[in-house]
C-alpha cells in the first residue's frame, strides 16, 4: 500500500480532490468504476445469450438509474411494484450506456441494442461485484451495528486517509443492492474500502460480509431498531454478529465492550481473529478520559496515549464511535499520535448530529436521519449537558420498527427527560404523542407540545427560538423532520 495519498472516494464519484495537508472528499457525481470488456464480464457472471459481436465493447462503471448514465456505463434495470427500469433501456443507451443487463423472464428484449441476458439482474449484479471484489488487491473494513454505523464509517475513512487511498460507502448504500454497487465503485488502486452493512432480518449481514470478505469488522452497538422483525435485542445481536462469518483469516474484530450482548458471545470465540474492544469502562482495550464538551464538539484523551484529541462533532456517544474507528485505524498502522489530524477535518454525513444555525440565530442539531431509543436517549443526554445555552428545546418524532412495545418505548423516553435540563418538548406523530404523554408526568403541561401536523409544530416552535436557544431535531427517517430544520432556516 502506498503511503501519504490522502484520498477518500464516495460511491458514484469520479474526480480526485486531494491535498498535501490532509484528506479531501470526492464531491461530484460520476459512474461506478469497474472497467471491463464484455468478454471479460462473460467470465465473471453467467450469461444467457451470444455476445461474440459485443466482446470488445468496454464497460466503464455501473448505473441503476437511466437519468444518471455516463458514457460507457453498464445499465442494470429493475422491475418493482411502482417502477419499471426496462421502460428506460433505450434512454440509457441514448445517454451513453455501453450495454444493458436484461432479466431472462422479462419479455421482448430489443434485438438492435447491446443486451446482456441473465437469469436474474440482481443476482448477476451481486455476482459481478463478488467477482470484481475477488480480483481487487484491496483491504476491506466492514461496519455494522444498530446505531452509529455511518458516523463510524466517516471517522474511520478520515483516519485511514492519513496514509492510504480510501473509498467508503455513500449514504445508506449498505444492503443487498447498495453494497454490490459500492464494491463496483472501487477504483482498482483503492487500498482500503470501508463498507457499511445494514440489515432488517437474519441472514442479510451474513450475505453481505461473505460478499465483501472484510479484513477488519466493527460492531458499534446493539439497540432496538428492527425489534419488529427480530423480536428481541438478543435477536438483533445475533444478526449483527453474522458480520464475522465473512472475516478473512487472522483479521480484526472490534466491538463495543460495554455491551453484554456482544461481550458474552465473544468470551467463547475460538476463531483466528484478533479481538479488541472500546467503551466507557476501563476494562476495554480503548477507553476515554478527560472528556470535555463544548458547543460544537469535544476533547478527550485515551488510555493508549497522552494525546488530547478534538472531535468536531457533538456527544459522548460520538467519542465512543471515534474509539472504535481508532482501533481499526491503528490495526492498519495509523499511530494514535497522528489521529488528531484525521479528526480535525471530519465532516459527518448530513443529518447525523449536523450543527446548523436558524434564521433567528438559534443553534440546531439536525439528527433527523434516523432514531431508536438508544440513539434518541444519547441525543437528549447530549443536549441536556451541552453548556452555553439559556433555552434547550427538543423536537422528537416517531421511532419506527420497534414492534409490539413501541408505545411503551416512546412513553418511557418522555418520562426519562429531565425537566431541570430541558426547557421545552415538541413531538410529532401518534407515537411522538406517547413521548409527550410520558413527559407530562414530570413536566408542566405548558412546556410540552404534541402535534400531528408538521406545519402546526413549526409555527408554534418558532415562538420559542432565539439566539440563546439550542434545538435538537430527531426522529426516524420516515418522519422527515429535516423539514422542520429547513423551515427554521428560512
Amino acid at each position: 500500500m502506498n503511503a501519504n495519498r490522502y484520498e477518500i472516494k464516495w460511491l458514484s464519484q469520479n474526480k480526485v480532490c486531494s491535498t498535501p495537508n490532509g484528506p479531501a472528499l470526492f464531491m461530484n457525481g460520476g459512474p461506478f468504476m469497474i472497467r471491463r470488456t464484455i468478454e471479460q464480464i462473460e467470465s465473471m457472471i453467467q450469461i444467457e445469450n451470444d455476445l461474440k459481436n459485443l466482446k470488445d465493447v468496454f464497460i466503464q462503471g455501473v448505473s441503476i438509474d437511466s437519468r444518471k448514465i455516463e458514457p460507457g456505463n453498464l445499465f442494470v434495470p429493475f422491475k418493482g411494484d411502482h417502477s419499471d427500469g426496462y421502460r428506460f433501456v433505450e434512454d440509457a443507451i441514448n445517454n451513453g450506456a455501453a450495454a444493458v443487463l436484461w432479466q431472462k423472464s422479462v419479455p421482448n428484449p430489443p434485438v438492435d441494442l447491446p443486451i446482456i441476458i441473465v437469469e436474474d439482474t440482481l443476482f448477476a449484479l451481486q455476482e459481478l461485484a463478488r467477482s470484481y471484489r475477488n480480483e481487487l488487491n484491496v483491504k476491506v473494513v466492514g461496519i455494522t451495528g444498530s446505531n452509529g454505523k455511518t458516523t463510524v464509517k466517516d471517522m474511520t475513512a478520515n483516519l485511514l486517509a492519513l496514509q492510504y487511498k480510501v473509498q467508503k460507502t455513500e449514504g445508506n448504500y449498505n444492503n443487498h443492492l447498495g453494497l454490490p454497487l459500492t464494491i463496483l465503485s472501487l477504483e482498482e488502486d483503492t487500498e482500503i474500502a470501508i463498507l457499511e452493512m445494514g440489515m432488517s432480518g437474519k441472514g442479510e449481514i451474513e450475505f453481505l460480509t461473505k460478499l465483501a470478505r472484510p479484513h477488519a469488522v466493527l460492531i458499534t452497538n446493539i439497540g432496538e431498531s428492527h425489534l419488529q422483525d427480530l423480536g428481541s435485542r438478543e435477536g438483533i445481536a445475533q444478526a449483527k454478529l453474522e458480520i464475522i462469518q465473512g472475516l478473512e483469516e487472522n483479521g480484526l474484530i472490534v466491538y463495543l465492550g460495554d455491551e453484554i450482548l456482544l461481550k458474552e458471545p465473544f468470551s467463547h470465540y475460538k476463531g483466528s481473529a484478533q479481538i479488541q474492544t472500546f467503551g466507557r469502562a476501563s476494562d476495554n482495550d480503548l477507553f476515554p478520559s478527560d472528556v470535555k464538551l463544548d458547543q460544537k464538539g469535544s476533547t478527550f484523551r485515551t488510555n493508549a496515549s497522552e494525546v488530547e484529541y478534538y472531535l468536531p462533532v457533538l456527544g459522548i456517544h460520538n467519542i465512543l464511535n471515534a474509539l472504535g474507528a481508532m482501533l481499526v485505524a491503528n490495526y492498519f498502522q495509523i499511530p494514535f499520535s497522528k489521529m488528531g489530524e484525521g479528526f480535525s477535518s471530519l465532516k459527518l454525513t448530513k443529518m447525523r448530529m449536523e450543527f446548523v444555525e436558524g434564521k433567528s440565530g438559534e443553534k440546531i442539531i439536525n439528527d433527523a436521519y434516523n432514531a431508536s431509543p438508544t440513539s434518541m436517549k444519547a441525543a437528549i443526554d447530549l443536549v441536556s449537558e451541552l453548556p452555553g445555552y439559556e433555552r434547550k428545546v427538543i423536537v422528537l418524532g416517531d421511532m419506527l420498527e420497534l414492534g409490539d412495545q413501541e408505545k411503551e418505548f416512546h412513553f418511557e423516553m418522555g418520562k426519562g427527560i429531565d425537566p431541570q435540563k430541558i426547557h421545552y418538548i415538541f413531538t410529532l406523530g401518534h407515537l411522538g404523542a406517547q413521548i409527550a404523554k410520558g413527559a407530562k408526568t414530570i413536566f408542566p403541561a405548558d412546556r410540552v407540545f404534541s402535534f400531528n401536523e408538521k406545519t402546526q409544530l413549526i409555527e408554534e416552535l418558532k415562538k420559542y427560538t432565539n439566539t440563546e436557544s439550542v434545538i435538537l431535531v430527531k426522529a426516524s427517517r420516515g418522519m422527515k423532520l429535516e423539514e422542520v430544520v429547513d423551515a427554521l432556516q428560512k
